[in-house]
């Protein structure tokens, strides 16, 4: 889905969302616009800045900017986000229709033909979340089993062993397991611990 496809239509402007975005331009914003706004202690998402994007209009290269998701959990007007937006120099903000698709569109996930970007690079702040917007039933439950294996193959003993592995080596159970999947797999682990050694030798034989 292009832009404007994850925005709502433009309305008047004192409409209320809980959900605004806006693009920040490195050139014009005061150098420490990203310390201003963590300052703000905001639920937040920024993308890695966009510095390949090409126009398609001209073929030229678009001048490198960032997009910023704001996100509240209550409604927030056109005026109150716009206090922001002036104090870092930046665009009018919008107000956001689709988060997910919005997260998606900061690394241009659906957009074989523009510059891609790495979900690693986008810094969140708050309640955004960012990994729901790439994962579908399939991938989630494929990263849970490569998990079930990497557990028998190592002999993983410890919740907190497989996690700061993941922290360092695999992001994407890293995330999984900070988010919605570490119940199943600290059980999985904690089931395991008293095995005898002949009970571990049949569940590596079940692996594969």
């Amino acid at each position: 889905m292009e832009l404007g496809g994850l925005l709502m239509a433009e309305k008047k402007k004192d409409n209320r969302n809980r959900n605004w975005t806006f693009v920040v331009y490195p050139e014009s914003a005061p150098q420490d616009w990203y310390k201003i706004l963590q300052d703000k202690k905001l639920s937040c998402a920024v993308s890695h800045i966009h510095d390949s994007d090409i126009d398609d209009a001209t073929g030229e290269l678009k001048k490198a900017h960032y997009h910023v998701l704001l996100c509240f959990k209550g409604n927030k007007s056109y005026e109150q986000i716009k206090e922001i937006t002036d104090e870092l120099n930046c665009p009018i903000p919008q107000q956001v229709a689709n988060c997910q698709g919005m997260i998606r569109y900061f690394i241009h996930k659906d957009h074989a033909d523009k510059a891609q970007y790495n979900i690693e690079d986008i810094r969140v702040h708050g309640d955004v979340d960012i990994v729901s917007p790439f994962q579908t039933a399939i991938s989630r439950y494929e990263a849970i089993s490569e998990m079930l294996v990497y557990i028998v193959e190592n002999d993983i003993r410890e919740f907190s062993t497989l996690l700061l592995h993941a922290r360092l080596k695999n992001q994407e159970w890293f995330r999984l397991l900070c988010d919605n999947s570490s119940y199943v797999i600290s059980q999985f682990i904690k089931s395991r611990r008293h095995q005898a050694s002949d009970e571990r030798e049949k569940e590596k034989e079940l692996l594969y």
